[in-house]
């Protein structure tokens, strides 16, 4: 049996409200910076490094990725999928299924409220203090780890099939 599938939901970090900026234009501001580097440390010293990326085409999510792959240790494929953006659950979902069986560990850095009623749809077990977290608030630079063991390929994966192996944001980051 092949390693389960990991699937690791990044909310963007914090982002500018620039006036007259067209919505998918927006850039991070200097916390969402400070954010992105802050999540890539904690991905890169607790091992949480993903094969894949799946990023939505905003620039602030672009930026996200950007700064965040800069703490990895090793350079990670990324895609810039337009259907993240500004995306319900469903299509959220079709994304990730549609993802190689190849890549076991993979990130999909997108949006609110796409991101956190994902997370809810695939999340079927895990702490319960951080399932309670999640449900409550998925905040910019949010990290939610989920692990499917009994799916062989991402279009296998099904609602509440997933473990909630972690929960992580800035305010609960340890770094």
């Amino acid at each position: 049996m092949s390693d389960p599938l990991r699937l690791v939901l990044l909310r963007h970090a914090h982002s500018g409200h620039r006036e007259g900026l067209a919505d998918i234009d927006r850039t991070l501001s200097d916390r969402g910076r400070d954010e992105a580097v802050e999540m890539g440390g904690y991905m890169a010293q607790e091992g949480l490094v993903p094969v894949y990326a799946i990023v939505s085409v905003a620039q602030r999510t672009r930026e996200t990725w950007a700064t965040v792959q800069k703490q990895l240790p090793e350079q990670v494929p990324a895609v810039f999928e337009p259907r993240i953006y500004e995306a319900a659950v469903g299509a959220l979902l079709e994304v990730v299924r549609a993802a190689p069986d190849k890549y076991r560990t993979v990130v999909l850095v997108g949006h609110n409220p796409g991101i956190s009623a994902l997370a809810t749809r695939l999340i079927g077990r895990g702490g319960a203090n951080a399932l309670v977290r999640l449900r409550h608030d998925f905040p910019p630079a949010g990290l939610a780890v989920i692990d499917f063991s009994d799916a062989a390929g991402w279009a296998d994966i099904s609602d509440h099939s997933g473990e909630l192996e972690r929960f992580a944001t800035p305010a609960s980051n340890p770094l």
